[in-house]
């Protein structure tokens, strides 16, 4: 009996042991309490709701206000306008005139972006040489893209006068006569497209400079040690390294392009006979000299639409070639 009541007391756990026993196990964290997650969400409302009022304001209602203004007829000067349904849209495609003023548009744009990214990546490759004085060039070459349309428009006028400018001592020196740049039909598109290629052409090249820098030195190395000539190491793998920079560059250049104004406001109005006539003039002229506030807001319409479209379409199937790493 003695036995039995021993061997039990040195089997049996005492109160401490099993007290830690039961410490020792593992306890469940108890879950985060719902009102932490309210005071999250609060502090997103908080901080997002100002920049969401201030973008539905001053974006999204004026978007709207702009559509409603396409299904009207008013000239500024009515007390209402007057309620037209699509008729602003239906004069707005059958206007032979319209289809020249889009030919153009297409024209200027694909001429300025183009030029663009070509002479900015060219200047960008000449930048990352690393030549002497690399950085006050680079500099000056970004300088007209922050200089004023304005500006830049009224020290243009100046170089293409036929009678007194600069590029009339270029064409006498060659034996020719300049060409009347701004009051030729033929030729003023011409001059804008250099003039606003001039402009843009410096921060395209800024852009690309940053991503040539950025490539891994030791990835051009390795390209040459294998043998690759200068253009191999472009095409295989400096290029394709720039796709992302370019995609950006093509969906912003695209958009500044189809809203150029103020290089053909200060350089030719339009003019002359309507040569110079894109997208975004002919919406300020048929608001604010015509007064024909529907077609006006039908033509921002056609461009907002335009401007949508081709972003998705450059979403949607160049970002396919764009390679991240």
């Amino acid at each position: 009996m003695r036995m039995t009541v021993l061997e039990t007391e040195r089997t049996a756990p005492t109160a401490g042991a099993t007290k830690d026993l039961h410490t020792e196990s593992p306890i469940a964290a108890p879950a985060e309490p719902q009102s932490r997650n309210h005071r999250k969400y609060l502090l997103f409302a908080l901080f997002a709701f100002p920049n969401l009022l201030l973008i539905a304001v001053f974006a999204y209602w004026p978007i709207l206000g702009n559509l409603l203004l396409s299904l009207t007829d008013w000239d500024m000067i009515s007390p209402f306008p007057n309620f037209i349904g699509l008729e602003n849209y239906t004069a707005l495609f059958t206007d032979p005139g319209f289809v020249d003023v889009m030919r153009r548009t297409l024209t200027w744009v694909v001429a300025v972006v183009g030029a663009s990214l070509v002479c900015g990546l060219g200047m960008a490759l000449l930048f990352n040489g690393g030549a002497r004085g690399t950085k006050a060039v680079s500099t000056l070459a970004f300088t007209p893209h922050v200089i004023s349309g304005a500006a830049v428009a009224a020290v243009w006028l100046f170089v293409f006068d036929p009678n007194y400018g600069l590029s009339r001592l270029l064409f006498n020196a060659i034996g020719m006569d300049s060409p009347h740049w701004t009051t030729d039909p033929d030729m003023a598109l011409s001059a804008l497209i250099i003039v606003a290629v001039w402009k843009g052409a410096g921060f395209v090249a800024i852009v690309y400079l940053a991503a040539l820098q950025s490539i891994p030195r030791d990835v051009i190395e390795a390209a040459q040690l294998d043998g690759a000539g200068r253009w191999k190491t472009f095409s295989k793998i400096v290029w394709p390294l720039l796709t992302p920079t370019t995609f950006f560059l093509c969906v912003t250049q695209i958009i500044g392009a189809f809203q150029a104004f103020d290089l053909i406001a200060m350089m030719t109005s339009g003019g002359p006979a309507g040569s110079t006539t894109t997208l975004s003039w002919y919406i300020y002229e048929q608001g604010f000299q015509e007064f024909n506030i529907g077609s006006a807001a039908a033509s921002s319409v056609f461009m907002f639409i335009i401007l949508l479209v081709v972003t998705a379409v450059q979403m949607r199937f160049a970002e396919r070639k764009v390679h991240y790493s």
